[in-house]
This record gives structure tokens, C-alpha cells and sequence, in this order.
């Protein structure tokens, strides 16, 4: 049985494809994600879905206490070793089912939209059940989610780059197809090609409102951009959900 795409994309080519992510921009994105989570410095803060560590780093950075949790175990080695003092606590698992304690955390984040992978509904509503279980009582959790109505009107159907380091070609082309963007990757060089796909479920706002109140997660503020202002259905390219544990 072929594997469900989170666990073929996010190995070694994933780390080539998105090394022009800036970590510099990730440093100034957590830190006014912080403010919008209202906690005190020293806080435990759990990143669900930490990838190369990029959040993670920049949390304890600001402050925090951190532990960051991913399904591929190539990704947190590169995590590993972006954390040579070893000021994470990294953790292997996977988002529906947290490999913590009840009551672990003061906060969890889930940062550029590490939600919505699963294709059956039940599972991406298991990963809120996890948020909750794993939050102490008040406990801030956010989600940082993309804005299906901004993508559909500004998705870019092809792109294509050359990544400087590797000499590898990369190309992108992506669709909405019945509610989920989907992204098809190549990574070539020569006669060598890979290639992967990527899909995430254009879930609305008003599907975050339902199941969040429904597991016991009470939003507070939605905000539209990394800056802090306000989601607008219309032009905001993110859709970056905050609240409490009830």
C-alpha cells in the first residue's frame, strides 16, 4: 500500500524545495505570534509539526520552554542539527495521537499551515482532541492556517526555480481539487526526477469554529497576517486562529 503523501514528502528533497524559507522572517513571525498568545515568558509551548526546527528555535529564543513534535524523522534530525545546544526537546509522533501527558503544556502553536493533511475528517478533528488533551486548564493554543478564499483567488498554477546550492530544478504546479490545494512537485536533475505531491483540506472558518468549540477549544481572535491584523475573508492571506483551553 503506497504511503498517504505526509509521509513520502518531508524527507530530504522537502529540506532543498523550501530551503529559501528565511529563518530570520520565522524568528519575526514567532515573535508576534507570542504576543498574540498572551503568555509569560518561561512558558512550556509545544510546536505540533516542527519540521527543521525554524518556530521551535525562534520560541526559545523569545523565552520559552519548547518541545516540538514531527511525524518525519528526517526533518528533526535536521532539527537536531540546527539545535546544536540542544534547547529544544525534540519528539517523534504524530499529530493525532501527541506522545505527551494530559495537562503537558502552557500553550501549543501549529505554524504555516501544518493542518489539514488527512483526508478523512475525523482524523484532522483527532488533532484538535490532541490540542485540548495535551493544554493545561486556560491553557493558549494557535493555529496558523491558510485563507481558502485568498488562495483560491491567488493561487499560482506553475512556478518554476533553480536551487543555487544543489543545482537541482524545482517545479510547482498547483490546483484545487474538490477542497483541498494540491501542490505536484519535481525535483530534477539531468536524467534523475522525484517526484511528490503535497494536499491540504480548504477547510473554511466557520469549520475551525465548529470543531474547536466541539473539543472544548474556545477561539478568541482571528488574526490575517503575521503582522497581527485582522482576518478579512477577503484579503487576508492567512487565517491565524487564537484561544484557550475551556
Amino acid at each position: 500500500m503506497m504511503k498517504p503523501w505526509y509521509e513520502q514528502s518531508f524527507g530530504k528533497d522537502y529540506m532543498i524545495v523550501y530551503r529559501h524559507r528565511d529563518w530570520n522572517n520565522a524568528s519575526r513571525e514567532v515573535h508576534n505570534m507570542a504576543k498574540a498568545l498572551h503568555i509569560p515568558d518561561g512558558s512550556s509551548v509545544l510546536d505540533i509539526g516542527c519540521g527543521m526546527g525554524r518556530h521551535a528555535l525562534a520560541l526559545a529564543e523569545a523565552g520559552y520552554i519548547v518541545t516540538g513534535v514531527d511525524l518525519s524523522n528526517t526533518l528533526l534530525d535536521e532539527a537536531r542539527a540546527n539545535d546544536p545546544e540542544g534547547a529544544i526537546a525534540w519528539a517523534h509522533g504524530d499529530m493525532r495521537e501527541l506522545p505527551f501527558p494530559d495537562s503537558t503544556f502552557d500553550a501549543t502553536v501549529n505554524m504555516f499551515t501544518s493542518f489539514g493533511y488527512f483526508p478523512e475528517d475525523v482524523d484532522n478533528v483527532r488533532v484538535l482532541e490532541q490540542v485540548r488533551r495535551v493544554l493545561k486548564p486556560n491553557g493558549s493554543f494557535l493555529i496558523d492556517f491558510l485563507n481558502p478564499s485568498y488562495v483560491a483567488r491567488n493561487l499560482v498554477p506553475e512556478s518554476r526555480r533553480k536551487d543555487e546550492e544543489s543545482g537541482l530544478q524545482i517545479k510547482e504546479i498547483r490546483s484545487i481539487v474538490d477542497g483541498w490545494v494540491q501542490k505536484e512537485i519535481t525535483v530534477s536533475d539531468g536524467g534523475m526526477k522525484r517526484e511528490y505531491v503535497e494536499r491540504v483540506r480548504l477547510f473554511p472558518l466557520e469549520w475551525f469554529q465548529l470543531h474547536l468549540q466541539q473539543v472544548g477549544l474556545r477561539l478568541e481572535r482571528v488574526l490575517g497576517h503575521y503582522d497581527g491584523r485582522p482576518y478579512d475573508e477577503v484579503d487576508s492571506p492567512r487565517m491565524i486562529m487564537v484561544g484557550k483551553a475551556v
